[in-house]
């Protein structure tokens, strides 16, 4: 497990909406900025999570 608590997010993924883009560490505003992702994979996968997300959201709220 990585410690991010320094909040500095240098040895974390993130992935921009705007690009499109994985990066490590915070190198986009906040506003284009998902994440942090404990891996790489994990934040290329940042739309289908928060997709699937909203869809169990939505289903709950449907009950």
């Amino acid at each position: 497990m990585s410690d991010n608590s320094d909040n500095s997010g240098n040895g974390a993924w993130y992935f921009d909406t705007s690009t499109g883009e994985v990066s490590r560490g915070k190198t986009t505003g906040w506003d284009n900025r998902m994440g942090p992702y404990d891996t790489e994979a994990a934040a290329r996968a940042a739309l289908e999570t928060a997709r699937a997300r909203t869809a169990a959201a939505d289903e709950w709220d449907e009950d």
